[in-house]
């Protein structure tokens, strides 16, 4: 009788320890770390430790009775004293861990995407471009700075791009989930990975019957992602820009200006329009050397359905709206009317 009551006091000591909180009533969660390499025992010890259990051993022979040992996911927990031990566990073994959102907007560059990294105090901005590439840089004449990481291996829509520029127009434009301890290499791999699922079979398929790169297609929609904001008129000012292109006629697209001068107006000077470089589209014929943003899907799917129109120039006015027109002489007076 006795082996049997202490039986059960031990049984019940251990469902108290197992399944009711160190402190019910608590409302704070606090910071947990669990580190690469740490085992159950390790994990035990620091929850100990730190007060969110009473007694290590507990913990353990949970753990080891519901066969999910080799299951505890390093990474940073926000904890509970008020979790019981069960829920502590799933917690570990499902990591859900602390993460931070990090959003690229529609329309932004590298520099923007950088400064956002190393204002969130994730990375800092040369980190990335040490990886993904410098904006402007054309690397296939500049011997002093190491090629960015090729990812072409992984994603085949990077086969067609050129060497000469790095990953500007690749990183799609969403909201990305990051954790503490993630390596920059592992966050473009995932911001690449979604470029690849939202150029589907259908898109590529397209851009092939349009005989075009996809490198192409996402130069071109960069354009019109920082020139056009409504969907119709994107569609009318890649016609006329592909237009353009098969005329052998300049693109004189402002975006690719502001883009060498770093400049957060549209607003753009003759003496800005004389700049030497290859993303400059007033002074050489063509697309810029690559990308000038990272382009959203709509801008995508516009640049691979252009509308057919007798219209060769356009501007945008300050409320949004394109303003197009079929001579020089047109437009002249369209811009000494809306671009005061």
């Amino acid at each position: 009788m006795i082996f049997l009551f202490l039986l059960f006091c031990l049984l019940f000591f251990a469902w108290q320890g197992i399944f009711l909180a160190k402190e019910p009533g608590a409302r704070e969660e606090k910071a947990f770390v669990v580190e690469k390499g740490e085992g159950t025992r390790e994990i035990a010890l620091n929850l100990e430790r730190q007060g969110f259990i009473k007694w290590s051993p507990f913990f353990r022979i949970y753990v080891y009775s519901k066969g999910i040992a080799g299951d505890l996911q390093a990474g940073d927990y926000l904890l509970s004293p008020s979790m019981n031990i069960p829920q502590l566990a799933k917690k570990f073994a499902v990591g859900d861990i602390v993460k931070e959102a990090i959003i690229i907007k529609e329309g932004w560059n590298l520099r923007d995407i950088a400064f956002e990294l190393e204002g969130k105090g994730i990375f800092q901005a040369e980190e990335l471009f040490e990886l993904v590439g410098f904006p402007l840089v054309d690397y296939s004449e500049n011997n002093e700075i190491a090629m960015p990481k090729d990812f072409s291996q992984d994603f085949d829509f990077l086969t067609d791009k050129s060497k000469s520029v790095g990953l500007e127009g690749y990183l799609f434009p969403d909201t990305y989930e990051i954790c503490k301890g993630d390596k920059l290499e592992e966050i473009i791999f995932r911001i690449l990975n979604n470029f690849d699922k939202k150029l589907t079979p259908e898109l590529r398929e397209e851009i092939k019957r349009q005989d075009k790169s996809v490198f192409e297609v996402i130069t071109m929609a960069s354009l019109l992602e920082k020139e056009v904001w409504l969907l119709e008129d994107k569609k009318m000012v890649a016609g006329l820009l592909w237009k353009r292109l098969e005329s052998n006629m300049p693109l004189q697209v402002d975006a690719t200006v502001t883009y060498i001068t770093d400049k957060k107006t549209s607003k753009v000077l003759t003496r800005e329009t004389k700049t030497d470089s290859l993303y400059n589209t007033y002074k050489y014929r063509g697309l810029p050397l690559g990308p000038i943003c990272n382009p959203g899907l709509e801008s995508i799917k516009a640049a691979l359905d252009p509308q057919d129109s007798d219209y060769w120039y356009y501007l945008s006015k300050p409320s949004g709206e394109t303003v197009f027109s079929e001579t020089l002489w047109q437009h002249n007076i369209a811009k000494a009317e809306y671009l005061k």
